[in-house]
């Protein structure tokens, strides 16, 4: 058994697929597996990809959380290497960052359909080690 992907649901799986393609550079839809309803994109060289599912009944999830709202079930965590930039290449390409950032070290950032995801640096200066 081995994990090959994430689902996320959304109003429209095509334009969320589409905004993480633009998202994850080099990533690809993987043959054979996308249609109207449904679309699977792979990193370059294959491993886990994200797949994306219409649910017509889909609510988007509220961040933070809170009681009687709809909770996250998921999050992605997306490490770069220039949190600025990458913020600000993410809004570009779509997303909206989030009202609430819990850590200065890491981004949260709501995608087109309102799944919230985090950009983060590993923390450590490669200059140090040299």
């Amino acid at each position: 058994m081995r994990l090959t992907a994430a689902v996320l649901d959304a109003p429209n799986a095509r334009e969320l697929a589409h905004f993480y393609l633009r998202l994850l550079p080099g990533w690809g839809v993987r043959r054979g597996e996308d249609g109207p309803d449904w679309v699977h994109i792979r990193p370059p060289g294959g491993g886990t990809g994200l797949s994306f599912q219409t649910e017509p009944a889909y609510v988007p999830p509220v961040w933070p959380s809170g009681p009687d709202r709809q909770q996250m079930m998921i999050h992605l965590d997306l490490e770069v290497d220039d949190l600025e930039r990458e913020t600000a290449r993410a809004v570009a390409a779509g997303a909206r960052l989030a009202a609430f950032q819990p850590q200065d070290d890491v981004r949260v950032l709501l995608d087109p359909a309102g799944h919230p995801f985090c950009l983060y640096t590993d923390g450590t200066d490669d200059t140090e080690s040299q």
